[in-house]
């Protein structure tokens, strides 16, 4: 007998509302809740094959142990225990920092990755905090804590309303969008354009967003920075700076002038490769608009300047008075958003409280640079311990971080290592434990990360769709015990640590003058609180203290998990609306528009004018089908145009003798890669492209799929040294290459090699 049940997609940002198809306990079929609230009924490929990533055969059922050197099956309770044996030793003996946390792009995709990590790390105490972030939007959060001094305060573009949109390195129509919640962002994008609205894409490759442009331009990678500083150049230039409603709110437009005027449209134009009178116009358009706004990603944040970058996106959406405007860039308000305060200066961001032992890299948002992890591992230096231990939670470094070969030969070196994931793959392969969380069809979901950059504002909660399967454990069990094993309270009630929570968040709300609470017992609090578990209470208890909650009973009509559980496709909140100055935290209490650590990387910038690569530079692509490397081992979401290629112009093919289908050598800093070549004009001319997340052909994983066609590990090009100063994101476009055709002797000796290695998983 067949059902249905709703869940939301957790496979990429969009957070689409699904209505499965379960047959027993396994999911049979996936398509588009056509009621929920927030996504009406769009799919993606990849929420199309749901129940395909959810039976994944290859996915872990039980915990690994090493023993003798090899990973076999055991109970939870051995793999707990061997946890507290192996992490507490290093924290006692060598302190706190030398236990390092990794945590990957899919936790931020969980329930539980968002509830338990920060329980964790505060619990342990460590500074040694590496995520995905640092390979990916670390200067998006860093610009956006120097402008509002709040690194999550990040607007995001009013998609339905906007007349104008200029986008750059973003290529949402493969992505479904990134740091911009949009389900159906391409249909949102086709609407624009209806409408009678104007979309730039702004990118080197003629991807399927800039097909969909009305104007592409296809900069050269890296300069996004340069042309972004020219356009608020010709701004003051031309008096077209006009701050609308924003003026009581800015300060340091004088300043800002004074800073930019090397950045003429001229000066840049032969680094940028866009012509100067190109320049001015994207300036005045965007400037003449009724409305409009600037939206840049990851093509524009793994760049030598990204922070940069991601500060002259807001720059630009203040100056012409789009910011916090409808039609312009907004703040998403999420239902489960701290208590708002009162507008007022706040404590700010500050950078570099602290840096890495090996390098001296600063810390941004208690995180160090990912690329730094393998040296932090293997390199001793009189300042303090190398990490021993790991904890790794939905990471795959190895293949996501550069120089995977150093970083595969450092983690054999831990004395001790933990992964929670699904998967034996490239990273959890060298751990002592293996924790497998159950497939996301048994687990709640609550997009908490993504509901702060949703296009619009709204609250949907699912519970689990089918029931636990007998010998799993739920990930918030697998991480409360985790917690509790790691900070050396192995063997208490897991339950302990969600009511921590709850008591220690009572208790600061019930001080807080503005909170809905302020003066009443969180022990009564407390008791009012429902929900079937612990993470479903912590929920609750955010609902109602968030901007929608029923301040426990202070507004009748507000939110509780009860109202939700109510509404099963979803509560619509409406639009999104103008906030300033409340999401402000500076300690001036306004927009502070040039930050002294942006003053301070400015002359770095100047000195790129006269900068120019002499060979060929690599920038990375996405494809629909896949979410960076966590999604190769499911045969419906490879294939097609989801292939690990290198794309390569004509021109450059014919210059190289690079025939089409034919293998390539790549040679970086890093290392060097072999992969097919896939003639196309739709890069530019000195650029080639490989996408990220593949290489899966190291021995002893488990991925039968993604071992059979593997890819390359782009990232084995870099070396880790190239880094953006100021949020220690690695630089992984734009970056030179050298690429030579592979002769039929080295293809036949690269193919033989790759079947000796493959040879133990058969």
């Amino acid at each position: 007998m067949s059902r249905t049940a709703l869940r939301i997609c957790p496979l990429c940002e969009a957070t689409c509302g699904l209505t499965l198809t379960i047959e027993g306990t396994r999911v049979t079929g996936a398509r588009g809740d056509r009621d929920d609230v927030f996504s009406e009924g769009f799919i993606c490929p990849k929420g199309a094959s749901f129940g395909a990533v959810d039976g994944d055969p290859d996915r872990l059922r039980t915990p690994l142990v090493r023993k003798d050197g090899e990973l076999r099956e055991a109970t939870w309770q051995e793999a707990f225990d061997a946890v507290a044996a192996g992490i507490r030793p290093a924290v006692e003996r060598y302190g706190a920092n030398s236990v390092g946390v990794v945590l990957g792009n899919p936790n931020v995709h969980t329930m539980a990755g968002a509830l338990y990590p920060p329980v964790l790390l505060a619990g342990l105490g460590t500074r040694s905090l590496f995520t995905a972030s640092t390979v990916d939007q670390m200067p998006k959060h860093v610009s956006s804590g120097l402008l509002y001094g709040d690194a999550l305060a990040i607007p995001v573009p009013d998609l339905d309303h906007t007349d104008h949109l200029l986008l750059i390195g973003a290529n949402p129509l493969e992505s479904n969008g990134s740091l911009c919640t949009a389900p159906d962002f391409p249909g949102k994008l086709k609407a624009l354009k209806a409408r009678g609205g104007t979309l730039t894409v702004i990118d080197p490759r003629r991807t399927r967003t800039a097909k969909l442009a009305d104007r592409h331009l296809a900069i050269r990678p890296g300069t996004d920075a340069l042309l972004l500083a020219a356009m608020t150049y010709v701004l003051f230039e031309e008096e077209l700076v006009d701050l609308g409603g924003l003026t009581p709110h800015v300060q340091g437009v004088e300043e800002l002038r004074d800073a930019v005027r090397h950045f003429t449209p001229e000066a840049v134009t032969a680094a940028c490769d866009i012509d100067a009178d190109v320049i001015r116009a994207l300036a005045r358009e965007l400037a003449a608009a009724p409305t409009a706004a600037v939206y840049a990603r990851i093509g524009s944040c793994t760049v030598s300047h990204g922070t940069l970058a991601s500060w002259l996106v807001d720059v630009l959406n203040i100056l012409t008075g789009n910011l916090d405007r409808p039609g312009g860039a907004l703040f998403p308000q999420s239902a489960t958003d701290k208590t708002p305060r009162p507008a007022g200066p706040g404590r700010g961001f500050q950078l570099a409280r602290w840096h890495s032992r090996v390098s001296e890299h600063p810390e941004a948002k208690g995180e160090l640079p990912l690329s730094a992890l393998a040296e932090e591992i293997d390199t001793a230096t009189p300042e303090g311990e190398p990490i021993r231990a790991l904890i790794a939670i939905a990471a795959n470094p190895v293949l996501s971080a550069p120089d995977g070969d150093r970083l595969d030969k450092a983690l054999d070196s831990l004395d001790f290592m933990v992964s929670v994931d699904p998967y034996l793959n490239e990273t959890s392969r060298h751990a002592h434990v293996v924790l497998p969380p159950p497939p996301p069809s048994q687990s709640a979901h609550y997009d908490f990360a993504f509901n702060t950059f949703a296009v619009r504002n709204q609250v949907r909660y699912t519970r689990a769709a089918v029931p636990l399967e007998p010998g799993r454990m739920s990930e918030s069990e697998i991480l409360a015990r985790l917690t509790l094993a790691a900070t050396g309270m192995h063997g208490a009630d897991p339950a302990a640590v969600d009511a921590l929570v709850v008591q220690q968040t009572l208790g600061k709300a019930v001080k807080e003058p503005h909170s809905p609470v302020h003066g009443r017992d969180p022990e009564e609090l407390a008791e009012q609180l429902t929900g079937e578990n612990g993470p479903e209470r912590r929920l609750d208890m955010m609902l109602r203290l968030g901007p929608y909650g029923d301040g426990f009973g202070v507004r009748p009509d507000g939110l509780t998990l009860e109202k939700v559980l109510a509404h099963p496709h979803g509560i619509d909140l409406g639009p999104l609306r103008p906030r300033l100055p409340q999401p402000l935290k500076t300690p001036s209490g306004k927009i502070e528009l040039l930050p002294q650590p942006i003053a301070d990387d400015l002359p770095r910038l100047t000195r790129a004018l006269d900068e120019r690569p002499d060979g060929l530079v690599l920038i990375g692509r996405r494809h629909l089908r896949s979410n960076n490397s966590w999604m190769h081992n499911v045969p419906a979401l490879t294939g097609g145009t989801n292939r690990c290629t290198l794309h390569i112009h004509p021109a450059d093919a014919e210059r190289l003798g690079v025939r089409d289908g034919a293998p390539v050598r790549l040679k970086g800093a890093g290392g060097e890669v072999t992969a097919p070549a896939e003639v196309t004009d739709g890069v530019r001319q000195g650029v080639v492209s490989l996408p990220h997340g593949w290489g899966h052909n190291r021995p002893g994983t488990r991925l039968g799929h993604a071992s059979t066609d593997p890819g390359v590990n782009v990232n084995q090009l870099l070396d880790g040294s190239l880094l953006d100063p100021l949020s220690g994101n690695a630089v992984l476009n734009g970056v030179p290459v050298e690429i030579s055709p592979v002769t039929e002797a080295v293809t036949e000796a690269v193919s033989e090699a790759v079947t000796e290695k493959l040879t133990p998983l058969t």
